[in-house]
C-alpha cells in the first residue's frame, strides 16, 4: 500500500496538470506594508458607493507569492443581488490579449514557427500592405506590427449587426477575409499606433494556421493547463470549443442586452461573440484572481512557476521591450501597454520605464512592475447590468496604495 501511494505521489508530482497554485504569503514577509495595502479597501467601497462597479475583486502579487486577495460589492444586481467572491470567473475583455493571444505566438516564435519579423501574408495569403497612394509604394505589414497595434489596421469592424446580418454568426473565415482585403491600412507600418482589436484577430488566424488548432484549445493545453489553472478558459458559445458549464454558474455577468438577456459565461466584445463564437483573439478569456496571480507570477518570474514554464527568460524579456524599429509614437511592447500609453491604469508612483499593464473594456486590468516584481490585479464587471460603468479611479488609485505599500 505504501509503495502504491508513493508511485502515486510521484505521479501527481510530475503531472504537468498538477494544481500547485499560488503561495500566499503575509506582506511583510514581501517587503510591502500590512496598514497600507488595507487602504484598498476604502478605496473599493467608495468606488462602489459611487457607482461605479457593481463589485470587485482586487490581487496584489509580490514576487511568487499573493498577498492581497479581497472580494467587495456584488457579482451580480441583475436578474438577482450576488454577492462577489474571490472564486468569482471575469470576463477579462481586451486583457485576454495578454494572458492567451500574446502568450501563445511567442510560444510559436521560441520554437521557429513564426518570426516577428515574417509578412502577414505569409501566414494569411492574400492580405494586402499598406500602399502610397501618392508614389504606389508598398509597405508589408509584419506580426510585429499586429503585436505592437503599428499595423494600422482599423480599430474594429465598423459595423457588426451588419456583418452578421450579411454574413451569419460564427464566421471567422468571412471575418479574416475581411480584415485581409477590406479593412482600411491608415497609415505606413511602424511609423504611428491605431489599438485594434482586428490586430488580434489576425494573430489569432496565423496562430491556427501554423498549429492547426484553434486558439481556445491551443492556449488552454499550451498555457492554463501548464500552469495547472483551473478556473481560466475561453467560453465559447459553440460544442467545438473547449466549453465548461461547470464554470459558468461562476461568471460574473456582464451587460444586459435589449432584450432583457444578461451576458453571462458569454464574452462580452460583440466580434468575439457573435463573429467568432468565443473563439478570438481580442477577446474571450475568462479566469479568477487567483489564476491570474498565478500567470502574474510566472511572468514576474521570467516565464516559470513551480517548475512549469510557459516562456524562455529571454522571450519575456523580449515581450516587455519597446521594439527598436518602431516609431517613438508607437511606444507599446510586444502585446503590452507601457506607462505612456496608460498613465492612469499604473498610478502615479510605479517607475513609468518599468510598468507594462493592459486593460479591459468589461472592468479588468493587470500591471506589471518588473522593477519591483509587483502585480496588481483589478477585476470589475463595469458594464454590468448597463455600460456606463468606470474602473479607471480605482485602477488608478490601487495601483498607487500598492506602490506605495513596497517597504524593500
Amino acid at each position: 500500500m505504501k509503495i502504491n501511494l508513493l508511485i502515486l505521489a510521484i505521479l501527481v508530482a510530475c503531472n504537468p496538470l498538477h494544481r500547485e497554485g499560488i503561495r500566499r504569503l503575509p506582506p511583510s514577509s514581501v517587503g510591502m506594508d500590512a496598514q497600507r495595502l488595507a487602504l484598498i479597501d476604502s478605496t473599493a467601497e467608495a468606488s462602489i458607493a459611487a457607482g461605479d462597479v457593481p463589485g470587485a475583486v482586487i490581487g496584489v502579487v509580490r514576487g511568487d507569492a499573493l498577498v492581497y486577495e479581497k472580494a467587495f460589492g456584488n457579482k451580480s444586481l441583475v436578474p438577482e443581488k450576488e454577492p462577489m467572491t474571490v472564486e468569482t470567473l471575469f470576463d477579462l475583455a481586451s486583457v485576454s490579449k495578454c494572458v492567451g493571444t500574446t502568450i501563445a505566438i511567442l510560444q510559436l516564435v521560441e520554437k521557429g514557427q513564426v518570426r516577428l519579423v515574417d509578412p502577414v501574408h505569409k501566414y494569411i495569403p492574400g492580405f494586402k500592405p499598406w500602399k502610397d497612394e501618392l508614389t504606389g509604394e508598398e509597405v508589408t505589414i509584419t506580426v510585429q506590427d499586429l503585436l505592437t497595434h503599428a499595423s494600422g489596421l482599423d480599430a474594429g469592424l465598423p459595423d457588426v449587426p451588419g456583418f452578421v446580418g450579411q454574413y451569419g454568426t460564427n464566421c471567422p473565415d468571412s471575418l479574416i477575409r475581411w480584415i485581409a482585403t477590406q479593412s482600411r491600412r491608415h497609415f505606413r507600418p511602424r511609423t504611428r499606433q491605431l489599438y485594434s482589436c482586428l490586430n488580434f484577430i489576425t494573430l489569432q488566424h496565423i496562430l491556427e494556421q501554423v498549429t492547426g488548432e484553434r486558439l481556445c484549445n491551443y492556449a488552454q493545453k499550451h498555457i492554463f493547463d501548464v500552469l495547472g489553472l483551473q478556473h481560466t478558459t475561453y467560453f465559447p458559445l459553440y460544442e467545438s470549443a473547449p466549453y465548461r458549464p461547470d464554470l459558468a454558474p461562476l461568471c460574473a455577468p456582464t451587460e444586459q442586452l435589449a432584450d432583457g438577456h444578461v451576458l453571462k459565461a458569454e464574452v462580452h466584445d460583440p466580434t468575439a461573440r457573435l463573429v467568432n463564437g468565443g473563439n478570438s483573439g481580442n477577446a474571450g478569456v475568462f479566469s479568477t484572481v487567483e489564476d491570474l496571480a498565478v500567470i502574474s507570477a510566472c511572468l514576474l518570474n521570467e516565464g516559470s512557476l513551480n517548475g512549469h514554464r510557459i516562456l524562455s527568460p529571454l522571450t519575456v524579456r523580449q515581450m516587455f521591450r519597446i521594439p527598436e524599429s518602431n516609431a517613438p509614437e508607437v511606444a507599446r511592447a510586444l502585446g503590452w501597454d507601457t506607462y505612456s500609453l496608460s498613465p492612469y491604469t499604473c498610478g502615479d508612483i510605479f517607475n513609468p520605464a518599468t510598468v507594462r499593464g493592459h486593460t479591459g473594456y468589461t472592468g479588468t486590468s493587470l500591471i506589471l512592475d518588473l522593477e519591483t516584481r509587483t502585480a496588481v490585479i483589478i477585476l470589475t464587471n463595469r458594464v454590468h447590468p448597463a455600460d456606463d460603468g468606470s474602473a479607471a479611479r480605482l485602477r488608478s488609485t490601487v495601483a498607487s496604495i500598492v506602490a506605495s505599500a513596497i517597504c524593500r
